[in-house]
């Protein structure tokens, strides 16, 4: 058994099941992908996956049990190569992080910039993907930490730590109807479900609490476009297609002083940002200082302690009382 056979097998899986996608991930040929999987498959002497012709079209329930060993020792091979790394250097390295296009773009670039004139020879890697596609990455240790709002179930396996609250703004252009009832007091859920919505995927960036505010008032909004990013957004609200409701940390005056923007932050719950991580990990010390830069409140100790609590409740615990950042 070897781990470029394991690695195929769980990159099959996070790449639903597309070989040739698998192979481009692993950066190799899609008959090395398969030769590699039917070799760990006749040293089982079981399928991991079922087969129409030569296409995979599913996992086997012996797959079903075997891939997630196999995405916790791939995992465990890289704490292994980062104890040997701290060993022998320990300012140099890797930071991988999995995030959404809104953390990468607004909250991160001085984060990174403040920690990579402190620690020059570490080199910072940036992942984005659906919240499914981040828990995955963080579980076979392709990343170490992942940065998200949205799909907190998914990260069920993994120690959530919160960082920061934030709340959302809706942008229009300034000869815009709803900025005229928002001067006069109006904004109001009603008053948005009555227009176009520009807003965010289901699943990304808080999107879920729209959903929520709106059908707790049986309002059924008209949104006409969304995407993950946030610029994207502004810029069809610019076109005139809609009105745009986005984190209110990516409305820029500086930048984006074409457009209005209306606080929502009455009109919508906030979110949590959180920063996850395999549980029982090895991290190393600017991995601490990383987080701590970016939610200062988790100090090392705390960190070690959340790594440490037995269950998501008890974790929680730790954080009931402390007051988040405001974005």
């Amino acid at each position: 058994m070897k781990l470029q056979q394991l690695r195929c097998i769980v990159a099959m899986v996070q790449n639903n099941l597309n070989v040739s996608e698998t192979a481009t991930s692993l950066y190799t040929s899609q008959p090395g992908v398969s030769k590699q999987i039917r070799a760990l498959e006749n040293e089982l002497g079981i399928e991991l996956f079922d087969r129409s012709g030569r296409q995979i079209v599913s996992v086997t329930a012996a797959g079903k049990d075997i891939i997630p060993i196999a995405e916790k020792i791939l995992a465990g091979t890289e704490d292994i190569l980062n104890i040997g790394r701290q060993h022998a250097d320990p300012h140099s390295g890797e930071l991988r992080l999995a995030t959404t296009h809104t953390q990468a773009r607004y909250v991160l670039p001085s984060i990174i910039e403040a920690f990579g004139e402190h620690y020059p020879r570490v080199n910072i890697h940036l992942h984005q993907g659906t919240p499914a596609q981040m828990a995955t990455m963080v579980e076979t240790g392709e990343v170490d930490f992942v940065i998200a709002t949205e799909g907190q179930h998914l990260y069920d396996n993994l120690v959530m730590l919160p960082c920061s609250r934030w709340n959302r703004a809706v942008v229009v252009k300034p000869d815009h109807a709803l900025f005229k009832l928002a001067q006069l007091g109006s904004l109001t859920l009603e008053a948005l479900a009555s227009f176009p919505l520009i807003t965010y995927v289901f699943g990304f960036t808080g999107r879920s609490q729209l959903d929520n505010a709106f059908g707790a008032r049986d309002l059924k909004p008209s949104v006409v476009l969304t995407a993950t990013d946030a610029d994207v957004i502004k810029t069809y609200v610019r076109s005139g297609l809609g009105v745009g409701i986005i984190a209110r940390m990516a409305y820029e005056p500086e930048l984006d002083g074409d457009l209005k923007a209306l606080d929502a932050s009455h009109l919508f719950d906030s979110s949590v940002t959180h920063i996850g991580m395999r549980q029982h990990r090895e991290l190393r010390p600017f991995m601490y200082d990383f987080i701590a830069r970016f939610a200062p409140h988790l100090t090392k100790e705390r960190i070690d302690q959340a790594l440490a609590s037995p269950s998501r409740n008890a974790r929680s615990q730790l954080f009931e009382d402390t007051e988040l950042p405001q974005y």
